[in-house]
């Protein structure tokens, strides 16, 4: 068919009814008609030509022209599409390279090949259209929750129609017990929105706990209005979760607001997650007040922090454990996930029997190394003294505490404690040296005999071993794997080696080694003070 005034208006037309039922730019409708027709203007008069098409947006009308373009003579490539300056001159008064001819040439016939292939050039145009829409429309719409419709299931995943487009709530994202029909309405998450080849994919949620922190959003007008904030939330979909909520207004109770009254707001989050059970737990920045709660309804006596390690020790009494623990470990696994803490939870019993064997221990080791009866080295452990460094190093004053230690007494133990350390490290030293350790580690500074012989063991030997080690592999650390958090043993750890000590004796061996210019390591330290200081006078 050629494009003749007759339907010229009708390419008008279509593009308007294609992109009203598709929701898109006629333009883009346009584009891709010029683009059909550019390709079938080629297969006529030859693919080597710049054959372009431009369709005026108000008459139709469409234009075809060839295009060729002024180069140099050793770039010519296509003399279709391409001509030298001597060969431009017959048609332009004063050619220059890169200057373009513009001629209009005559419509094309159209066989039927050539309209299938135009067809299908403006479906392709027409569907990457509306993939750029439905991306453009959901990618801001990340974290937010939808109402969507039912189509199919497939696998286990079920296809939502969420309007623009569909979207996939994988079979891991619903809620254990739960199943739907076509046509079944249903509430969802957006997880996460990508490009991908195929169009756009929209992910869909039900068992994430921003799913729950944003239906609480719209059940409780505090949240949505800031007063009150939802600090952590913690779930085992479609049987109990956690959820920490904070008050900015102290006449409000952030507990009862989202209870509400007669629990009617946290009822209808509790419908819309097919019975899950939650616990509302006021969010204390104190993290062993904040942990006590979160084991609610459960009874703490007792609990022992460690900050570094990221773990909390919990005693509870005797007909707490269970509770505590909950049903398969569920009130304390949802408390760990809350807190972002490894949680040990032991009963007064357990904890008294630990204390006591820990005692028993640290009495013997001063009964043996520094020759004590029992009497005397149980004083000492009653006292908080728990190695030989701290009896040997420790200010006399601390001694003369302990009920019949004088002068004369504090300094016989402080010699015999300062003797045993001496035979330990004599010791060590020669063991690491039987394995093989260089002069340059034992004379590094910072590092002492025992925590040699130990890094020997562990086949660091030179100054340049110790240099090319991570500080979590001296100091030790912990690595989340697969939401579980999981402990990385340290060659120095058992000497309580912190990791910012780590990294700074390994920064220290590599610029003994020449590693690493001093002074730009104190440039870096200077650019990490200014921002401080920046930031203090910015919060001052």
């Amino acid at each position: 068919m050629a494009i003749t005034s007759a339907n010229q208006l009708e390419l008008l037309q279509t593009a308007e009814a294609v992109a009203r039922e598709k929701m898109i730019d006629p333009g883009l409708v346009i584009e891709a008609m010029e683009e059909s027709l550019a390709r079938a203007a080629k297969s006529r008069y030859g693919a080597e030509m710049d054959i372009r098409v431009s369709i005026d947006r108000k008459t139709g009308r469409a234009t075809f022209t060839r295009v060729r373009t002024v180069v140099a003579d050793e770039d010519m490539e296509n003399y279709q599409s391409e001509f030298t300056v001597e060969q431009a001159k017959q048609y332009m008064a004063e050619p220059t390279i890169g200057d373009t001819l513009v001629e209009e040439v005559p419509p094309v016939e159209m066989g039927r090949i050539a309209a299938q292939s135009a067809k299908q050039v403006i479906l392709q145009k027409v569907r990457e259209a509306e993939r750029d829409r439905q991306y453009e429309e959901f990618k801001d719409r990340a974290g937010t929750i939808i109402n969507g419709l039912v189509k199919r299931e497939e696998y286990g995943n079920v296809i939502v129609d969420v309007g623009a487009g569909e979207a996939i709530l994988r079979r891991n994202e619903k809620i254990g017990r739960e199943s739907y029909r076509p046509n079944d309405r249903i509430r969802v998450y957006i997880k996460d929105v990508r490009r991908e080849q195929r169009g756009p994919q929209i992910f869909l949620s039900r068992t994430a706990p921003e799913f729950m922190a944003e239906l609480f959003k719209m059940e409780v007008p505090e949240i949505y209005d800031g007063i009150i904030e939802i600090k952590a939330v913690a779930r085992d979909p479609g049987s109990r979760a956690k959820i920490a909520v904070i008050s900015y207004d102290s006449s409000i109770d952030p507990v009862g607001a989202c209870v509400g009254m007669r629990g009617s707001r946290v009822q209808a989050v509790v419908n819309e997650l097919q019975g899950e059970k939650i616990d509302i737990i006021p969010w204390n920045d104190d993290q062993p007040t904040f942990l006590v709660n979160a084991l609610q309804p459960a009874e703490v006596t007792k609990v022992v922090l460690d900050e570094e390690a990221g773990k909390i020790e919990v005693v509870v009494p005797e007909e707490q454990l269970s509770l505590a623990i909950g049903r398969r470990g569920q009130n304390v696994r949802l408390a760990s996930q809350l807190t972002g803490l490894d949680i040990d939870i032991m009963t007064e019993a357990e904890e008294s029997a630990r204390r006591q064997a820990e005692f028993e221990l640290r009495t013997k080791l001063f009964m043996d190394t520094l020759d004590l009866d029992e009497f005397f080295a149980q004083l000492l452990v009653a006292e908080g003294f728990t190695s030989l460094e701290e009896v040997a190093y420790v200010e006399q004053d601390e001694l003369l505490v302990i009920d019949g230690v004088d002068s004369d007494t504090a300094n016989e133990l402080q010699a015999r404690a300062q003797d045993v350390l001496a035979e330990q490290n004599k010791a060590a030293l020669a063991a690491a040296r039987e394995l093989g350790v260089e002069d340059s580690l034992v004379e590094f500074e910072g590092l002492t005999p025992q925590m040699i012989e130990a890094l020997a063991k562990d086949d660091v030997k030179t100054l340049e071993d110790f240099a090319t080690c991570a500080d979590w592999e001296l100091a030790g650390g912990w690595t989340t794997v697969n939401g579980e958090r999981v402990k990385d043993d340290g060659v120095l750890e058992p000497f309580d080696i912190s990791l910012e000590e780590a990294q700074t004796m390994i920064m220290t061996a590599r610029v003994l080694l020449g590693w690493v210019d001093p002074t730009e390591l104190d440039a870096g330290e200077e650019d990490l003070d200014d921002e401080d200081g920046e930031t203090e006078e910015a919060e001052a």
